[in-house]
């Protein structure tokens, strides 16, 4: 019997080991839940003595993070959609990332008890006040707002859960049926994914400013997602390359790929960063203008021209350059600066709401993203430990590492 056993389905049975994960990895995992373990509870310190400040931090630490697992998400879809290596050499990081959507949930629970610290519209003397937020109030409640944060989650579970499914399928005998579910998927997932974090933006970063609004908004923050997601995965391909067995797979040419969508991402966050300053700008309303007046005073001037600078500009003109972009390391140093601007961005959309008057740096604001990065990290390397790192069966894989 087993001399005329078919050899892709030997091979099917040798690959998956052949490709598993190094076994550094687990050091990385204890050592991401250690200090996210420390950092969660210098946090939990902190919102005994400074709720208000706690929350805010959480709330910025939590969009961090959340953006790169969404971000991840939505690159996965459009690697099924449009195909090519650039994807299934990291598909599997795609995918352990957004399969944190779970933990991610659990992590926004504690933003339900600070909603009267963090929203004007959670405040019901606020509202009684106020005409327009009593406009709004139908929207802008406790329970919808907590309601509609479960359907996001959900929906954004749903379709990582079913295309990492469908996708360690293929590492048993091919079946050509699963490249075109997951194909099928991804085309209104992304659709999906890009409405539901439009509301999701609505909800917990423009609402914070409920008096202020921006139709151009939720694709500013999808791609910063697309940023934080692709300069993380950058990061980890770099870490993987250097060891087996990703290390004979992983080469120039995928790192070039690399940095010419990180660059198409970052140029897609600057074309919507401006375009909704210019909107705004050449509009002049009363109702739009606040957003952008409070961040042109004292020490918000300065943040804002650090992600002129550090977001945009520098690695714009760095990823133009091809020693950049065919060398792993100093792709990293690229990728490891936006992630760290990653974090700046969602301090920038949410603490000049609450110190108008200028930056006023807490310790929590570097506490919560740590405590938030830890577990988080932890989860996803857990998460890529489960599968080989490479689809086995996928389309082309051959192809990729014979080239």
């Amino acid at each position: 019997m087993s001399a005329d056993r078919d050899p892709r389905e030997a091979a099917a049975v040798s690959r998956p080991s052949e490709y598993a994960a190094p076994e550094a990895l687990a050091s990385v995992q204890r050592r991401a839940l250690a200090v996210g373990g420390v950092a969660a509870l210098a946090c939990v310190a902190g919102a005994a003595t400074a709720p208000g400040q706690f929350f805010q931090s959480y709330l910025v630490g939590l969009l961090l993070w959340l953006g790169v697992a969404l971000g991840c998400l939505g690159l996965l879809m459009l690697h099924h959609l449009a195909g090519g290596n650039w994807g299934l050499v990291v598909r599997r990081t795609f995918e352990a990332a957004s399969r944190t959507v779970p933990l991610l949930a659990l992590l926004f629970v504690p933003l339900l008890f600070g909603l009267g610290r963090l929203y004007v519209w959670a405040r019901p003397e606020a509202v009684a006040g106020d005409p327009e937020l009593q406009h709004k109030a139908g929207y802008l409640g406790a329970r919808s707002f907590a309601a509609r944060a479960a359907l996001y989650f959900a929906l954004w579970w749903a379709c990582a859960h079913l295309l990492a499914r469908w996708s360690r399928q293929q590492d048993a005998p091919a079946n050509p049926f699963l490249a075109r579910r997951m194909r099928a998927l991804s085309g209104p997932g992304f659709g999906l994914y890009v409405l539901s974090m439009t509301f999701a933006s609505i909800d917990w970063l423009m609402s914070l400013q409920p008096h202020w609004y921006s139709t151009i908004y939720g694709f500013y923050i999808v791609a910063g997602q697309g940023v934080s997601a692709f300069a993380f995965v950058i990061l980890v391909a770099l870490y993987l390359s250097g060891r087996e067995p990703l290390a004979r797979v992983l080469g120039p040419r995928h790192f070039d790929d690399h940095a010419k969508l990180l660059l198409t991402c970052v140029l897609l966050w600057m074309y919507f960063s401006f375009s909704q300053f210019l909107i705004i700008w050449s509009g002049n309303l009363q109702e739009e203008i606040p957003f952008y007046l409070v961040r042109r005073n004292g020490g918000w001037r300065l943040v804002s021209l650090g992600l002129f600078l550090l977001y945009f500009a520098l690695p714009f003109l760095l990823l133009l350059l091809r020693d950049v972009k065919r060398s792993a390391r100093r792709l990293g140093a690229v990728a490891g600066l936006l992630l760290v601007m990653s974090g700046v961005d969602p301090y920038f959309q949410v603490a000049p709401a609450f110190h108008p008057q200028g930056v006023a740096l807490h310790w929590l604001d570097l506490a919560a993203p740590v405590a938030v990065g830890g577990l988080w990290i932890a989860s996803f390397v857990r998460e890529l430990r489960r599968a080989p790192l490479l689809p086995i069966h996928a389309a082309n894989l051959e192809a990729m590492q014979d080239a």
